[in-house]
């Protein structure tokens, strides 16, 4: 029966919480508290004998009563038979005592102790640590950690379980540091602040604590923080205990206050620091070698030499066998001849990225501290930047994203410093030009680049330039063989090897045609001998210099069947990453079926790419030549616009079903310029987001793309009807600068209409961002048009609204009062419900800042009550307005669970500015109950996501509170260097005056209305 102990079942105890004793998933009556502490203070001896004095001691101390031998005797007996047939073999008399046997060793019965399992783990841990699996070491050391189930040793009495119990929580400590070390080992530097900071509250005395507090501020690129939380701590100490922090602390501030390179990340082997963790974040970025490599012998072997140079210089090993220099020292090869640079070059197509990754992948283990791979998209429109690409290799070696500094030249040095005494490989690929290399090439030794391009690295010094031609014919049938298969080549060798030439020996083409023909069992090699026929055209342009990948998929399309063709070169007209199979569909005119039978054709001849289930790309060339073949053989050019014309309205027709579904009762898409083309059935508010957060980047490229003639108001309509873009947190600056561009298209068509619903998405998305003089300037601009034009009643509701909140924000509340007055009153001459609702709730704000709780309070019940009618997230904001209205009429405790509950609503529809803001206000509600612990991680957790959305003045304020709630755990320094901080920001804005305003009874800022 399941569920039934058998003798075969390990007798099962816990220590790490209250005391547990099972047989199978049988818990077993272990009796009073008194008999229990016995069975703890046997478990707690590793099988070893207890004396009865030692028992008795540890139960009463030193005043046992007259009984307490006989006691001791009962509670054992009793404990055997609790432990059923097996307790006389666990639980011994042995020299005048007791002993508990684990049977670890054959001789009885198998006893299983989490605490046992609990120092297994951190054993494994150091073991993986000191091996340089910090990643492992972090998931054993939590599983550890994972076994404590409450107090250890709860409700037991005496002096023994006493001090047990605080052994134990002082090992639970001691593991938690470690997991906190292997954080910041791991690159989790950023997360690790805001358990830290509350550990340090709860803790104040330790000092690991602190200094792990600092390191992860420091590589959070929050210095002022981190030294700090150093005068804090040296303060805390001689107050407390009359002694100065100790010399790990103080070596640590002195090299936050010289910036030591080496705080950027943990150090790697062969680079020692003290009392700093000595694993890192190994990145594994190479794209995955080629299954059907062949050839190129000499190249490869070119290649490998300069990356992994012979015997006498094994990189991998890191000693020098001819010299005996320790490379990990610094003084290796690279060191004094600088890092080195291979450089294959040749013509598109020929193989340069497959051959570069193929010798990458064969030295990988020489680079032992990770591999990074750019693609620098040198042959497009737009190469990549140093600067970004910079940025990309700075977050995958672990440092984060607030301490990496803008600019090239600051990020390079960053980039050497981090690489400074690691062995990491660095792949380049696609090079526009040598000026575009140096910056991303390491500087010390250990470390290699390797280049590819199209350009000969002439400018760049020391590299070495390893040119590649096509193949040579042996190499080009054994390629063309491996992929189709010998059976199918020997039976046609001599049209295979037709086939080959035909491909003009670039391995590209003969990869691309013997993956259709192996795709396609029914095709002989004659068969597509014959579609390769026309070589007169396709050679002169393989012999056209760069035009050799030209030449090559221009191979591929002159293959295609007249329904794939025209699907290639309008699919290329789309402007986004990439495109789904729904999207396609429109730009097609198809079906889904038909489409996805068309696309997965063009996937078969390596013409275009599967990004993920029912997502399609191009590779950047590729889509520049369909893009010219769609000009070229796309007849009439009307086509070309219809099918830009059909995305544009699949989108509109989708983002509006979206919008309906997270915003019902919201006329705005009313107001919106019809479709002809159905957009997607989505069935709810989270398929909805979904959707919008996949189809962002998208969404903005299709407006960019159609921001011109008969397509603008469309482009518009997108562009406004998406605007939870930019109040998710998902593209707030990409929306901007595309909203600026639909603006100025329309300024220059003279389109009034337009620039009105422009000004609108412009003003929600500069609110959002925190510039609120931008986000007033297009409201008011837009309500002047919404006056001249059909669209009063669109621009009306929404521009007031806006106007309203944004006087809120700059607490002139009896202004707001006229903006939202006027709001309110056409969102519901037009009948919308949700605008009324967030007209209401932004009375309810303004009535707020004023002091008029009651009304506010009266207000946001009026908007609630609308929110839950219509079954819209919405109700989020309303309960927001609500918590605030209810704090400010003296009902704290509901005002928090009603922000509380506000917060779930957000985190469940990924609302990540209001999540952030509710936080905030959380926070300055755990504040002002001195609440210290939930402040201090409200605070952070807030803090945390308000950084990463870019909001300033909301950033400001955050900071604010969480200063606040630091002075709350003694953390004065630190609260006042947020404080600096948040007044930074504020003076950056242009917001001086703001912050004069904001200055309370003794220079303490009071917080905002935002």
């Amino acid at each position: 029966m399941e569920g039934t102990p058998t003798p075969r079942d390990p007798l099962r105890f816990a220590v790490l919480g209250p005391l547990l004793a099972r047989r199978g998933r049988e818990e077993l009556d272990t009796g009073s508290p008194q008999q229990r502490a016995v069975l703890a203070a046997l478990l707690l001896r590793a099988g070893r004998t207890a004396t009865v004095g030692e028992l008795v001691d540890g139960l009463w101390g030193g005043s046992p009563p007259p009984t307490a031998l006989n006691a001791l005797r009962t509670y054992a007996f009793r404990l055997r038979r609790a432990l059923g047939t097996d307790g006389a073999a666990v639980l011994v008399s042995d020299s005048g005592g007791y002993a508990l046997r684990t049977g670890r060793d054959g001789s009885g019965p198998a006893v299983e102790l989490d605490l046992d399992r609990a120092w297994s783990l951190a054993d494994e841990a150091r073991a993986a640590r000191g091996s340089g699996n910090p990643v492992r070491a972090r998931e054993l050391v939590a599983e550890a950690l994972g076994l404590w189930r409450g107090e250890p040793l709860t409700g037991l009495p005496g002096p023994y379980a006493e001090t047990q119990r605080t052994r134990l929580e002082e090992w639970r400590l001691s593991l938690i540091e470690t997991r906190l070390d292997l954080d910041l080992e791991v690159g989790s530097h950023a997360e690790a602040v805001s358990e830290l900071t509350a550990l340090t509250a709860a803790h104040p005395l330790r000092e690991r604590l602190r200094e792990l507090l600092m390191l992860a501020l420091y590589r959070s690129g929050r210095q002022a923080e981190a030294l700090a939380v150093y005068a804090d701590t040296r303060r805390l100490l001689a107050d407390e205990l009359g002694v100065d922090p100790c010399p790990e602390l103080s070596a640590l501030q002195q090299r936050i206050l010289n910036a030591d390179p080496a705080l950027a990340t943990a150090p790697g082997p062969g680079r020692k620091a003290a009392g700093f963790p000595k694993g890192f974040i190994r990145p594994a970025q190479l794209p995955a070698d080629i299954a059907h490599f062949t050839g190129r012998a000499a190249h490869v072997t070119e290649v490998l030499g300069l990356l992994a140079p012979g015997p006498g210089q094994d990189l991998g090993s890191g000693q020098d066998l001819g010299s005996g220099q320790d490379l990990g020292s610094g003084q290796d090869l690279g060191s004094v001849h600088g890092p080195v640079v291979p450089a294959v070059t040749g013509a598109g197509g020929v193989g340069k990225t497959t051959l570069a990754v193929h010798a990458a992948h064969s030295v990988r283990h020489r680079f032992p501290d990770g591999q990074l791979y750019a693609d620098l998209q040198g042959t497009g429109p737009e190469p990549a930047e140093p600067e970004t690409v910079l940025g990309w290799f700075l977050r995958a070696l672990g440092v984060s994203g607030a301490a990496v500094p803008d600019g090239v030249q600051e990020r390079s040095a960053l980039f050497r410093s981090t690489l400074d005494g690691r062995r990491v490989l660095v792949l380049l690929d696609n090079a526009r030009d040598a000026a575009q290399i140096r910056p991303l090439l390491p500087g010390t030794g250990g470390c290699a680049a390797l280049v590819t391009s199209r350009h000969r690295m002439t400018g760049l010094a020391g590299a070495r330039i390893v040119d590649l031609d096509v193949m040579d014919p042996g190499e080009g049938l054994a390629l063309f063989t491996r992929i189709v298969g010998t059976e199918r080549v020997e039976a046609e060798r001599d049209a295979a090897m037709d086939v080959v030439a035909a491909c003009g020996f670039l391995p590209l083409a003969i990869r691309i045609a013997a993956s259709r023909l192996a795709a396609r069992r029914t095709w002989t090699v004659s068969v597509l001998a014959r579609k390769l026929g026309d070589e007169r055209r396709r050679l002169d342009e393989l012999r056209a210099g760069d035009l050799a990948v030209t030449a090559t998929f221009e191979l591929g399309y002159g293959q295609l069947e007249p329904g794939q063709a025209r699907a290639f070169r309008l699919l290329g007209l789309a402007d986004g990453p990439d495109i789904s199979l729904a999207a396609a569909a429109a730009v097609l005119d198809l079906g889904i079926d038909a489409t996805e039978e068309l696309l997965e054709s063009l996937v078969d001849t390596s013409l275009l790419e599967s990004a993920a289930p029912g997502r399609y790309r191009y590779h950047d060339l590729v889509r520049l030549y369909a893009r010219a073949c769609a000009e070229r053989d796309e007849q009439p050019p009307a086509e070309r616009e219809a099918a830009l014309s059909r995305l544009l309205d699949f989108y509109l027709a989708t983002a509006v079903r979206a919008y309906a579904l997270e915003r019902p009762g919201d006329r705005l898409v009313a107001h919106l310029a019809p479709t002809a083309v159905p957009g997607l059935d989505l069935k709810d508010g989270g398929e909805a987001v979904d959707w919008l957060v996949t189809e962002a980047a998208c969404i903005l490229s299709c407006v960019r793309l159609q921001a011109t003639g008969s397509s603008l108001r469309r482009a518009a309509d997108l562009l406004l009807v998406t605007k939870d873009l930019v109040e998710a947190g998902i593209s707030g600056s990409g929306y901007i600068h595309t909203a600026q561009e639909v603006l100025a298209a329309a300024l220059a068509a003279g389109d009034a209409q337009v620039e009105g619903r422009t000004r609108v998405a412009l003003a929600h998305a500069h609110r959002f961002a925190g510039q609120l003089e931008e986000s007033a300037e297009h409201a008011h601009r837009s309500l002047l048009l919404g006056d001249a034009t059909e669209d009063s009643t669109l621009i009306r509701c929404y521009a007031a609204n806006l106007l309203g909140i944004i006087a809120i924000y700059q607490q002139r509340h009896e202004e707001a009062l006229v903006h939202l007055g006027r709001a309110l009153g056409h969102f519901r001459a037009d009948g919308n419900r949700l605008g009324e609702a967030s007209a209401l709730s932004n009375l309810s704000r303004a009535c707020t800042g004023l002091g008029d709780a009651a009304r506010a309070v009266e207000l946001a019940e009026e908007a609630l009550a609308i929110y839950r009618g219509v079954g819209s997230w919405r109700l989020g904001n309303g309960l927001y307005a609500l918590g605030l209205a209810l704090a400010e009429a003296g009902r704290p405790d509901e005002g928090m669970r009603r922000l509380t509950e506000a917060l779930g609503i957000f985190r469940d529809n990924r609302q990540r500015w209001w999540e952030g803001m509710t936080l905030y206000r959380i926070a300055e509600a755990h504040v002002a109950a001195r609440r210290r612990e939930e402040a201090v991680r409200s605070a952070e957790l807030a803090l945390s996501m308000l950084r990463d959305l870019g909001s300033w003045w909301q950033l400001a304020d955050a900071l604010t509170v969480f200063a606040r709630a630091l002075d709350l755990i003694g953390q004065a320094e630190r609260a006042r260097a947020c404080l600096l901080e948040a007044r930074a920001i504020r003076e950056r804005r242009g917001a001086a005056e703001r912050l004069r305003e904001e200055e309370g009874p003794g220079g303490r800022p009071e917080f905002t209305s935002g």
